[in-house]
Parts: C-alpha cells; sequence; structure tokens
C-alpha cells in the first residue's frame, strides 16, 4: 500500500526546480531577525559555493526582488508587492473588507485592519473615504508594533514574558514623544488600554493622525487581528473618542462571528 506515495514523492522530486527552490530558500533567509545580508554570509547559511549565490543575488536584484547598498542586500519592493498580492486574497481580507467599509462609511474616517508578525503589525486591510488624508499606510504595509496603536491593540493580553519573548530585553526604538522606549512603558499603556476596553493615541507615530484601535477575538478569546480608525488630528474630539470606540467594538465582534462561521482554519 506504500508504493503510491512511493510513487508520488518520486514524482514530486522530479518536477522540482532546483534553482528555483534555491532561490526562494535565499529569500526566506531574509526577515525581523536578519533582514540585511551579504554573499559569503548567504553562502554559508545555505551551504552553497559563492559564485552560486553570486548569480542567484544578481538575478533577485535585477527582478526589484532584493536591492543592493554596497555589499550588502535586502528585499526589495516586488516582494511587498506579492506579500499585497497575497494578503488581499487572504480570507481575512476578504472578510474584513465590508465590514470596514461599512464603518468608514458610517463615520468617515479611514479603517484599517492589521496581523501581529513578530515584532511588527502588517496591514492587510484598509477602507479610506473619497478625498481623505492617507498617511503612511497602506495595505501591505509594515509598522513597529510598540509605536502604533494597532500594535497596542494586538499586544493588548500580553505580559511582560511574552513581551520579551518578542522584543527581547532593548531599549525599544522612538517614533514620537509618545512612543514608550522600553518594556516597562509599554506594558504600563497596554494596562491602560485593557481597563480603558480600546487604545487611542493622539500622534503616536505619525504626526496628524491619532488611532482608536481594538482588539479582533477568536472563538477561545484569543487576539488574531487589530481593528482601528485613522483619525486627522482636526477631527479629534475626546468626548467621541468613546463613541468611536464602541462602533469599533461592534465591528470586531461582528468579524469575529465572521471569521469562526466562514473560516474556522484561518491562520492565527
Amino acid at each position: 500500500m506504500s508504493a503510491p506515495a512511493e510513487s508520488s514523492s518520486h514524482d514530486n522530486d522530479r518536477y522540482n526546480v532546483p534553482a528555483l527552490e534555491r532561490g526562494l530558500r535565499l529569500l526566506a533567509c531574509f526577515g525581523p531577525a536578519q533582514p540585511v545580508w551579504n554573499a559569503p554570509d548567504l553562502a554559508r547559511a545555505l551551504a552553497l559555493p559563492r559564485s552560486t549565490v553570486f548569480r542567484m543575488l544578481t538575478t533577485l536584484e535585477s527582478m526589484g526582488y532584493l536591492q543592493r547598498v554596497g555589499a550588502d542586500y535586502r528585499l526589495g519592493l516586488a516582494v511587498l508587492r506579492l506579500g499585497y498580492d497575497y494578503l488581499s486574497t487572504q480570507p481575512l481580507a476578504v472578510l474584513a473588507e465590508p465590514v470596514l467599509q461599512s464603518l468608514c462609511d458610517a463615520l468617515g474616517f479611514a479603517t484599517n485592519l492589521a496581523l501581529l508578525d513578530g515584532t511588527e503589525v502588517v496591514y492587510v486591510c484598509r477602507i479610506a473615504p473619497p478625498g481623505a488624508f492617507q498617511g503612511a499606510v497602506r495595505a501591505g504595509s509594515r509598522l513597529p508594533a510598540h509605536a502604533t496603536v494597532l500594535g497596542r491593540a494586538l499586544l493588548q493580553d500580553m505580559g511582560l514574558d511574552e513581551l520579551l519573548a518578542i522584543f527581547g530585553g532593548e531599549a525599544l526604538q522612538r517614533f514620537s514623544a509618545a512612543t514608550p522606549c522600553d518594556l516597562d512603558a509599554l506594558l504600563q499603556l497596554l494596562r491602560q488600554d485593557r481597563e480603558r476596553g480600546y487604545a487611542v493615541g493622539e500622534g503616536f507615530y505619525e504626526a496628524g493622525v491619532s488611532s482608536v484601535a481594538v482588539p479582533v477575538r477568536d472563538e477561545r478569546g484569543r487576539i488574531v487581528a487589530g481593528l482601528g480608525l485613522a483619525i486627522p488630528f482636526t477631527e479629534i474630539a475626546s468626548e467621541r473618542t468613546s463613541q468611536w470606540a464602541q462602533r469599533l467594538g461592534e465591528a470586531a465582534r461582528l468579524l469575529s462571528d465572521h471569521l469562526r462561521a466562514q473560516h474556522p482554519d484561518v491562520p492565527r
């Protein structure tokens, strides 16, 4: 009974393209832990000849998947385009779009949905009203989780041990006067967010833009996404913040219901 499976394995090997496999393995080396590589280090990590790695790097650079600065390489914009194409076709983005559109229509502000990826938030869906201030965020954008209100919504349930596992014990980069500079300051903000029921910040990452965000939870209560509003500073009114947060909470619960009903296997 094992012969068909063995045959299938041999067939798969027969159709593999070694050069393509090596190129994808090379791209997979780039990530938050090591975003910059040089050719000798990649050759050692992949156990490949330097000449082979150099040809792969040159090809990927010419296609925009890598960019070179001196002797170093980092991911290029073509990878970002692929990432955006992937995100835009995922169940979460598809399910979230009508929810975000309804929220945008009702409140008149840009709405965002983001996931946590290591120390960063990845924006998977964004809906903005016509003529609205766009800011620095697009679908596919990656921003530091500790420095964004949506990131705080995604980190809201974490304690010090979990944060240490993600960020380590190093100081946190500051992007504005409001950005926490270490994990103690971040923990204090997360406690306030939990007590309040939502995260809020004025110019927390980007000057002139304020945000309100809430977590989206699965059937076990785990945070799987963050849902937020981007509000120009000219529209901020403290007495309306709780109303915006209430609407966000309702939308987050609706999205949670959709996820459970239609896609219980959506990646967490």
